[in-house]
This record gives C-alpha cells, sequence and structure tokens, in this order.
C-alpha cells in the first residue's frame, strides 16, 4: 500500500501563491461537481461529474489508486480550494516509466498553475521512486490540445512521437513527450 499521507508544494511566484498538492479527499467532492460545466475540461479529460455520487465516486476512485499504487492522484489547491489535478500513473511497482496527467479548473487557466504542478509532481516521482527504478515519464495529450502541449514543453517534457487514436478514451491523434530522470 502507498503512503496517503504524501503532500508536495509548488512554491509561490511573484505573481502567485504557493500551491498544496495532496491526496484528493471526500470533502473536496463539492469543488468538483463545482466544475461540472467546464467545457473544456469535459473536452480534455474524462472527468466525468454530473451530480454529487459521481463528484464522491471519482475522489473515491483516487483514494483507491494511492492504495493499489496504480494512481497517485494529487489535488492541486490554492487557498484552500481545489484548482487542479496532477496524477501519476504507475503501470507495475519496479517499472522503469510511468505516466503523468494534469488538469486546470477554468479559473486556474492561465495563471501557471498547470506547470508548476507538474513540476512538483516530475520532482516527486523521480526522487521518491528513484530506487525502484523510475527514469522515465511520459505525458500524453491530443494533438489539438496546444494548452497541454505548451504545458509539457514548458516542463522539459519533450515532444516524442505521436500516437493513433484510440476511441473512445482517446478520441483523437496524441502527442507523446516524454522526461527523463536526471542522473
Amino acid at each position: 500500500m502507498e503512503r496517503i499521507t504524501a503532500r508536495l508544494t509548488a512554491p509561490a511566484t511573484s505573481s502567485a501563491p504557493a500551491l498544496a498538492l495532496r491526496p484528493w479527499e471526500a470533502a473536496d467532492a463539492p469543488a468538483l461537481l463545482g466544475l461540472r460545466g467546464d467545457d473544456a475540461l469535459r473536452r480534455w479529460t474524462t472527468v466525468a461529474v454530473e451530480d454529487e455520487s459521481a463528484a464522491a465516486g471519482w475522489v473515491t476512485e483516487q483514494r483507491r489508486g494511492w492504495e493499489t499504487g496504480e494512481r497517485l492522484a494529487f489535488a492541486v489547491v490554492e487557498a484552500d480550494a481545489p484548482v487542479g489535478h496532477v496524477v501519476l500513473k504507475r503501470a507495475a511497482p519496479g517499472a522503469a516509466s510511468a505516466e503523468v496527467g494534469y488538469w486546470t479548473a477554468a479559473r486556474a487557466r492561465g495563471r501557471g498553475i498547470a506547470p508548476r504542478a507538474l513540476e512538483a509532481l516530475t520532482d516527486w516521482a523521480f526522487a521518491e521512486f528513484a530506487d525502484d527504478g523510475l527514469a522515465r515519464l511520459e505525458l500524453v495529450h491530443q494533438t489539438d490540445n496546444t494548452a497541454s502541449c505548451a504545458v509539457a514543453l514548458k516542463c522539459h517534457y519533450e515532444l516524442t512521437g505521436l500516437l493513433p487514436a484510440a476511441p473512445p478514451a482517446f478520441p483523437r491523434d496524441g502527442h507523446v513527450h516524454v522526461r527523463t530522470r536526471r542522473a
């Protein structure tokens, strides 16, 4: 069982407060439900929370990911409210590579929150799982998601290839970005 107590921070900048990254909590479900009208989030992610039950279920799934060690998901919190999500998806303990993902709420976009959260997650993943052999992180997004591409490049995830669409989960072609652990 993974440690469910992992807490990370992304330091403040001259124009933005520090961010806290922590496992999702049951109390976050109402904030998640508040995102249901975010068209961009609906377009780029599989987060589908239409009611309180669905929001609570999504949070429970994120918590379950910590228990299995397969999905280590963090709420990105600013001023005590979740404004985004970052996740480390591990294929298997001891695997040399894993996948990262992220999203931000509309009110958080364009303020550097996604890159700061992704950097914090990346640094943590490489430090936490270095002895377990983690040396490579992959980030995949749809080719027409230019904002995600910009975040990936800003965080030094090199564009290394294209993935063909795989509907329904991945309806469009995708970019694959890779970042390797520095020795």
